[in-house]
């Protein structure tokens, strides 16, 4: 495995692999990243990481400073893996001086992350945009956790006719069913015992919906109650919303649904989702 730090190294590297399946991760790794590079490995012939914690995605008041960084133990974890390369740059390298270029997604970025941390996604979609160009990869991997920023990045690639095809892996949890975070490492024992409740709320939203409850405005009605019975969690949002365009809905039509939430323990911020109708099998 080669751990490289600059652009120029990085591209001649790669110059030496055939199919590349790339994932972009900001490091703290976890079993739901070594899933993703999982799947880069029965897809492709090569697989690089990025481990970069990108200053342009954070708002001034959150997390960038304390954000976990565990290089060594990511590094030894990769190599476990079966990584080929490594891309750890400096934010200097990513971001010289005189650097002023952002991207705007547009609609899809303004709604649930976007309201409620403005710049957030132009951060997102600049630095995959560059981390893109510069891999030259050939498939790039993303997990289903954050999927807003999934449908913010098909959109990026879809526009600006990039070439490397966008998949997106399920989302990996623990046994009681809290979706893996690097953040989940900020909750203290009280409030991990209380984080399950956000996918049990989930799962019950499921249930009335397999059952064949499409009522959105009830089913979000749910999975707050459930949250608010079973955690002290303060909810920030609870979305039950168009599979495209995240337009909240009334009601799930034939085209199914995304169903998201952002819960604060503490000040710790944890996301979740699932998929509903005709999305969830092709996902």
């Amino acid at each position: 495995m080669r751990v490289i730090e600059t652009i120029a190294e990085f591209r001649e590297a790669r110059a030496e692999y055939g199919r590349l399946g790339f994932v972009p991760t900001m490091g703290a790794l976890h079993a739901g990243h070594l899933s993703l590079v999982a799947l880069a490995r029965e897809q492709c012939e090569a697989v690089a990481v990025s481990i970069f914690v990108n200053p342009t995605q954070f708002g001034p008041n959150e997390d960038f400073q304390r954000y976990p960084r565990t290089l060594a133990a990511d590094l030894a974890l990769l190599e476990q893996a079966g990584v080929d390369l490594v891309f750890t740059p400096s934010v200097d390298e990513l971001y010289p001086a005189g650097f002023a270029t952002s991207i705007d997604v547009g609609p899809v970025t303004e709604r649930l992350e976007g309201a409620i941390r403005p710049g957030h996604f132009a951060g997102v979609a600049t630095v995959v945009c560059k981390l893109l160009n510069i891999s030259g990869a050939d498939a790039a991997f993303f997990g289903q956790k954050d999927v807003q920023q999934t449908l913010v990045i098909r959109k990026l690639v879809r526009d600006l006719n990039m070439r490397c095809r966008i998949v997106i892996g399920p989302t990996m949890r623990e046994a009681d069913g809290l979706a893996l975070s690097s953040r989940n490492i900020y909750l203290d024992a009280e409030q991990r015992r209380q984080a399950p409740a956000l996918y049990r709320a989930l799962e019950q939203a499921r249930a009335c919906h397999d059952a064949g409850d499409r009522d959105a405005v009830a089913l979000r009605r749910t999975i707050i109650e459930g949250i608010e019975r079973d955690s002290a969690g303060v909810i920030d949002y609870v979305s039950i919303a168009d599979p495209v365009t995240l337009a909240e809905l009334d009601r799930i039509g034939p085209e199914g649904a995304i169903v998201s939430l952002a819960v604060r323990f503490g000040s710790t911020r944890l996301l979740d989702n699932i998929l509903l109708g005709p999305i969830a099998s092709a996902s």
